[in-house]
């Protein structure tokens, strides 16, 4: 689902913002410098992260300046901390929760000590405290040593490389790793972020955590790869009445690994309950569609005239989903995730319409009939991840369906050739699997 950016101004820096649901919390998300407003929602996984705290908040997520959509200006704490109360002024927001997540945790820990009538409480997870070593924090990295990191990272910046260590769970999700090399892109250059970093290693809140009044509590996977879990456990001692959760894993990422223990912990701190994931389940079809040859066409028409292509693409499988009563509940790289309630024909004709009509690029389209979890405008479920899995199988042209929806629209008037029998990455079993004719 695609949310509204807006822009807080502070002074002459533009802040890039959105407001998502109406829950009776305020909740702003305070990140690290690599984001982009609009591209986070793009990762299913992050997305439905994201839709779960909307079920019990108003979410605000903003790009820090620097970094995203956001505005270059003067680094420094003063200047963050007034683009936080410009943004929460343009959002209406008197008095909000702060959700912060690794670089992103000093700079809320530091706005709540200094603005309490702004911050009605603080959730830490998985935050870093100090950027280098010192005699009181003897287990971080040298300036030297975190300068080579960091020179490492930048040297691949826009690869994606970075995800293997946020998300080890998830190494070798090709989906995942495009889409963070993306945002890594989006959110800055390798520049800016040299800028940004050495920015970051001026900060220091300790001093402010005694001074911090807001309720906090501080989350951790205890086999955090990224983010020494032993940062948490400071804060934690540091500002009075902390609550420390550690939860097993090691994914720092929040949308990979056990997302539902950590959006329960936030949920009943925030709210004093937990209602989980409001889920039902729905039998629809899923369609799974996908431009071919995409880098090809990249470098043919160059990055102008393909996203003025994209656009056009966007509208008219918009304009097609529309014709067929179809939901269009995301873009996933440069294709789309659809549904459809009832007979599954009506979505294998909307198929055929999006190959057929939709101008300028050749897709291919995966289809799969089966129950899904609803939560709020997101589905997850087994389901999806077969016409995730039927769609990559289809080559240019060709729509994909499997034989479960092939069984259920025998007779309704559609041609169909046997493509066999396959293994489909991630699901039990072998599936049938059957091909539109013309």
């Amino acid at each position: 689902m695609a949310h509204r950016t807006s822009y807080a101004c502070n002074g002459d820096v533009n802040i890039a913002y959105q407001v998502c649901g109406d829950g009776p919390v305020d909740l702003l998300f305070v990140s690290a410098f690599i984001s982009h407003v609009e591209h986070l929602w793009e990762d299913p996984g992050l997305a439905r992260f994201f839709t779960r705290l909307t079920g019990f908040a108003r979410l605000i997520v903003m790009d820090r300046r620097g970094s995203g959509l956001s505005d270059d200006g003067p680094l420094g704490v003063e200047h963050e901390i007034a683009d936080i109360r410009t943004v929460l002024d343009a959002a209406g927001s008197e008095r909000a929760a702060v959700l912060s997540y690794t670089a992103g945790g000093p700079l809320a820990a530091m706005l709540a000590a200094r603005h309490p009538e702004r911050v009605s409480a603080l959730v830490l997870y998985a935050c870093m405290l100090r950027a280098t070593r010192d005699d009181d924090l003897p287990w971080l990295l040298s300036a030297a040593e975190r300068d080579a990191r960091f020179e490492q990272i930048l040297q691949r910046w826009g690869e994606g490389t970075m995800i293997d260590a946020l998300a080890p769970s998830a190494a070798g999700d090709a989906a995942l790793k495009a889409w963070f090399g993306r945002l890594t892109r989006l959110a800055a250059s390798p520049g800016r972020m040299r800028r940004l970093i050495a920015a970051l290693a001026q900060i220091d809140p300790r001093p402010d955590l005694e001074h911090i009044e807001a309720p906090t509590l501080v989350l951790h996977r205890t086999d955090d790869a990224f983010m020494d879990v032993r940062h948490s456990r400071e804060y934690a001692r540091r500002i009075p009445g902390a609550r420390l959760v550690e939860l097993p894993g090691a994914d720092s990422l929040p949308s990979v690994g056990d997302s539902d223990a950590l959006l329960g912990e936030i949920e009943e701190f925030l709210t004093g309950g937990r209602r989980g994931a409001e889920r039902e389940r729905a039998l629809l079809t899923v369609l799974f569609s996908d431009i071919v040859g995409s880098t090809e066409l990249v470098a043919e028409l160059g990055d102008k005239r393909w996203r003025d292509l994209l656009s056009v693409h966007e509208s008219d499988v918009r304009r097609t989903l529309r014709r067929f009563d179809g939901r269009l509940l995301q873009r996933v790289g440069d294709g789309f995730l659809a549904v459809f309630d009832g007979a599954p024909s009506r979505a294998v004709r909307c198929a055929r319409a999006l190959r057929d009509d939709v101008a300028g690029v050749h897709v291919r389209i995966g289809l799969h009939t089966g129950e899904c979890e609803v939560i709020g405008n997101e589905i997850a479920g087994m389901a999806v991840h077969i016409a995730a899995r039927i769609g990559a199988l289809a080559e240019g042209g060709e729509i994909l369906v499997s034989g479960t929806t092939y069984g259920t629209i025998v007779g309704a008037g559609l041609d169909f050739d046997y493509r066999g029998e396959h293994r489909l990455k991630g699901v039990p079993g072998r599936w049938p699997v059957f091909a539109l004719n013309e």
